[in-house]
């Protein structure tokens, strides 16, 4: 347990522990940090193309050590509340096809048929054009659920920053007159009970549940409500580089938070938001500062 009390940690990928495709430096380090003080680690990316075994394959070179059940993404998320509430429902989606992938290996039928929407999922897709738009305009002409993997509006790039899942969501929004039922990745209550779950953490007693109150009563259905969990929100450190999807999905599930610089946010950022860490640190590298 660190000085904080911390027993686990939550860490973004992007920006937290590469850029691009080189490795931050010190990060090394901070996990070695995390190890020694006994903290277990799920990493948690908003990237909504990947599934948890790619990341075992990109840090691999680095001597980072990943097993996929340690990696959640914008993508498995959204495929495991899609399976979990939409089971036997087709979903249109406006989506990478390796998105796609990921929706069909949790079992889910997967359309870019308009005429045959019963669920729309939208997310980054490099081929977004006026015809997409169209079609997910005929998608979305009913009272069919509508969800997003992620809000983040661009994602940066070793050439710049290029449209994110949250542009193409507003274009969306805008042809269909409404938001997006829920976004299921980070700082949604969706994403934070789901890393909650694979911790084996309790949320606090009135945390919002949001878009994702079937999850409790499927517990209750399969006799699996968790009780026995011992670790609480407060125990656990989200360590990440956006204020808007890391530390939100901290704060608002009432875990510790740390913003690392080493990413997209700028000191003089830090409060000038809805939410401000807990603590401000250089890097990951940085982080056994707070076991000391």
């Amino acid at each position: 347990m660190t000085e904080f009390g911390y027993e686990a940690a939550i860490l973004d990928v992007d920006g937290t522990i590469v850029r691009g495709d080189e490795l931050i430096p010190g990060v090394p380090d901070g996990l070695r940090a995390l190890e020694g003080a006994g903290c277990a680690r799920l990493l948690f990316s908003n990237n909504p193309t990947r599934g948890g075994a790619h990341y075992r394959e990109r840090l691999a070179p680095y001597g980072i050590d990943v097993e996929p059940q340690n990696a959640l993404t914008s993508a498995t998320v959204s495929a495991e509340f899609l399976a979990r509430t939409h089971p036997d429902e087709t979903v249109f989606l406006v989506g990478e096809n390796r998105l796609q992938r990921v929706l069909e290996d949790a079992g889910l039928e997967v359309t870019r048929d308009p005429d045959e929407a019963e669920v729309v999922l939208g997310s980054y897709d490099h081929r977004f054009s006026y015809d997409v738009l169209r079609d997910a305009l005929g998608a979305l002409a009913g009272e069919v659920p509508f969800y997003g993997t992620d809000p983040d509006v661009t994602i940066p790039t070793d050439d710049g920053a290029i449209p994110g899942s949250g542009s193409i969501l507003a274009a969306m929004e805008a042809v269909a007159g409404r938001e997006p039922d829920a976004i299921l990745g980070k700082p949604s209550s969706v994403a934070a009970l789901a890393a909650m779950d694979r911790l084996g953490v309790r949320p606090n007693e009135g945390f919002a549940l949001g878009a994702d109150r079937d999850r409790t009563r499927q517990r209750a259905v399969d006799g699996d409500d968790r009780d026995d969990r011992s670790l609480t929100p407060e125990r656990v450190l989200v360590v990440g580089d956006r204020l808007n999807t890391d530390i939100a999905l901290g704060a608002r599930a009432g875990m510790g938070t740390a913003l690392v610089l080493s990413g997209i946010t700028e000191r003089d950022e830090v409060g000038a938001g809805e939410f401000e860490p807990d603590h401000v640190l250089e890097s990951l590298a940085d982080v056994g500062e707070l076991f000391e």
